[in-house]
């Protein structure tokens, strides 16, 4: 196993505690299978990066035998003159053809989220936990453009240009084949837009992300997606959505408690 110089690491302070934890290990839970997704941690919260992609899904569903309920009802729902059920699309093929592993992992309910949030040894966030990572800038050291202590009207930022939407945002193609979309041009790979508040990915933009607490019979969603433009992606924006759907632009991303040493 290689090894690390811990003290070097702790002495140079733009790579600090954040890379020292992912040195270490990402894995909140011991004993809880490894994700490919790098995490950050945030206040007392161990965050992944990036939403959950489609290989640690994949993971998943190999250990456990996991079957979605969009594929047990021949497919998910994508929102054309109202929702329409998309034969074929599900978290491996969000347009309906095969998707690549970094994708993020689509057309799975809030249950599903939960589920395999509970295979890594993570849950997902709530409400308020989501939206003290995405907007209040919690970093020691953050880069230029970024002030610790600071909220932000966007999860990018100032303002909505390191996420992917539907207008206003960044300068990003996203991955359906042509014709299978009426609006927009769907998600791109998991980590491929630039970082923003406290170094996530995609809290802005993307797809939604399923949060744990409840609302008006569902569970709130944060985030928008690639569906909307960047006024969506706000703090005083809150959606919520029936536990059990499963869209094409709704996935999620989970967090864990840090371990006290």
């Amino acid at each position: 196993m290689k090894k690390f110089n811990i003290y070097k690491i702790l002495l140079t302070p733009s790579i600090g505690l954040g890379f020292l934890f992912i040195a270490l290990g990402s894995t909140p839970s011991q004993g809880a299978p490894t994700s490919t997704i790098p995490t950050v941690q945030i206040g007392s919260l161990i965050w992944d990066q990036t939403e959950m992609n489609i290989a640690d899904v994949k993971k998943y569903a190999s250990s456990t035998g996991f079957v979605s309920a969009a594929e047990r009802k021949g497919g998910g729902l994508s929102y054309e003159a109202g929702f329409v059920q998309k034969p074929g699309w599900t978290w491996q093929t969000p347009y309906g053809v095969p998707a690549k592993d970094a994708e993020p992992a689509a057309h799975l309910n809030q249950k599903e989220a939960e589920s395999i949030c509970r295979y890594y040894g993570k849950r997902l966030p709530t409400d308020a936990e989501w939206t003290n990572a995405a907007f209040l800038e919690q970093r020691t050291y953050p880069p230029v453009g970024y002030i610790k202590g600071q909220r932000y009207p966007y999860p990018g930022g100032a303002n909505p240009l390191p996420s992917h939407c539907l207008s206003g945002c960044g300068d990003y193609k996203g991955l359906s084949p042509a014709g299978t979309l009426n609006r927009g041009t769907g998600h791109v790979i998991t980590g491929s837009t630039k970082p923003g508040v406290n170094g996530m990915y995609d809290m802005g933009g993307n797809v939604w992300e399923w949060t744990a607490t409840e609302r008006n019979g569902g569970y709130i969603t944060r985030g928008a997606s690639w569906w909307y433009g960047p006024d969506r992606q706000q703090e005083g924006d809150v959606e919520s959505k029936p536990s059990d759907i499963a869209v094409v632009y709704i996935g999620f991303r989970c967090v864990a408690d840090a371990v006290k040493q």
